[in-house]
């Protein structure tokens, strides 16, 4: 028999790993429906149907996704059986793009920066003036997230019936945040009317009475909560960040494992960019200013606005000084 006399169909080989016939096409998916993600713990991500509260079902990433990393108020599509019956589970098979990001490391030396939050419109900041007693290095802290993220923030103060919300607001007049005060026994209406209709995330030290206050916006919290804690076979997610509907419509994420944030992943223009006023003016700023003013930044461009404006640089000067320590641990104990 000759060589010519062969062809491929008188070759066996059997198929190994390698040789496995691979394709980049993927599903289209044209059936997907979207959801928000809700609640995320141990590889399976509690979704709201359609931002339905009243329609969540239980899913797990899609193999096409790889480790795209999906977080609570991201958008996501799903397939699958989206009934959110008892022990089944739906597929995450896209995730949408992000509006906002609210971000963190673990301190201010590491580069590895990890997402909160996606997709939330506001950042309320929950201090209280008394008991335990004010810290404002969070504050600063979780503004510089807020502003850097695109999240609007609002500086709640609590425990009102106990001391004088001034001396906390100070420090921060001059930047035209919004803040809002509650005690024990007043309504919280204020605070409701800010919330009504957006996505807002929640920060604040133990015991400043912010589950307090979500209880309050969200008066079955505690069954919406426990409704999602089988996620993850068991464990209770007071660990994890959770969204919660509002009555009159948006929702609430509740982060009680956030204590302070690690700032490695944030530049001062990130900051400077959420003023109108100020991101127009850092335009004539050096190569690598800080933003800082002399000595450090003796050419800044902010030096030369005057009025309200000045007032303004230095209060936002004062979290440039907080981003710049950026020393080992300083995004803890604040």
């Amino acid at each position: 028999m000759r060589p010519g006399d062969f062809d491929e169909s008188d070759v066996k080989v059997r198929s190994g790993r390698g040789s496995r016939p691979r394709t980049k096409i993927r599903p289209a998916h044209a059936d997907a429906r979207s959801a928000m993600v809700i609640a995320v713990d141990r590889g399976r991500w509690t979704c709201a149907l359609d931002g339905d509260p009243d329609r969540v079902l239980t899913a797990m990433r899609a193999r096409e996704l790889g480790r795209t990393p999906i977080v609570v108020g991201d958008l996501v599509d799903v397939v699958g059986d989206l009934s959110g019956r008892p022990d089944t589970l739906a597929r995450i098979v896209r995730r949408g793009p992000r509006r906002s990001l609210l971000r963190r490391t673990a301190d201010d030396t590491d580069p590895t920066e990890r997402v909160v939050v996606a997709n939330a419109e506001q950042l309320l900041i929950v201090v209280a003036v008394a008991d335990p007693p004010p810290r404002s290095g969070l504050v600063d802290r979780a503004l510089i997230a807020a502003y850097a993220g695109g999240l609007r923030p609002i500086l709640c103060l609590t425990k009102t019936d106990l001391g004088s919300p001034g001396p906390v607001a100070a420090p921060f007049a001059d930047l035209q945040l919004q803040i809002v005060t509650t005690g024990r026994d007043d309504p919280v209406d204020v605070v409701a009317a800010l919330l009504a209709g957006t996505t807002t995330v929640l920060v604040g030290h133990s015991g400043v009475g912010k589950s307090t206050l979500v209880n309050r916006l969200v008066p079955d919290a505690g069954l919406r909560t426990g409704t999602v804690s089988g996620i993850g076979k068991g464990r209770h997610t007071s660990t994890a960040s959770v969204a919660l509907p509002l009555h009159g419509g948006g929702w609430v994420i509740d982060t009680p494992g956030i204590r302070s944030f690690g700032l490695a992943h944030i530049e001062p223009d990130d900051v400077l960019l959420a003023f109108s006023d100020l991101a127009e003016a850092i335009g004539a700023c050096p190569r690598g200013c800080g933003h800082l003013g002399a000595p450090a930044d003796p050419d800044c461009a902010l030096d030369a606005l005057r009025g309200p404006a000045a007032r303004r640089v230095e209060a936002a000067r004062r979290l440039l000084t907080v981003l710049g320590e950026q020393t080992p641990g300083a995004g803890s104990g604040v």
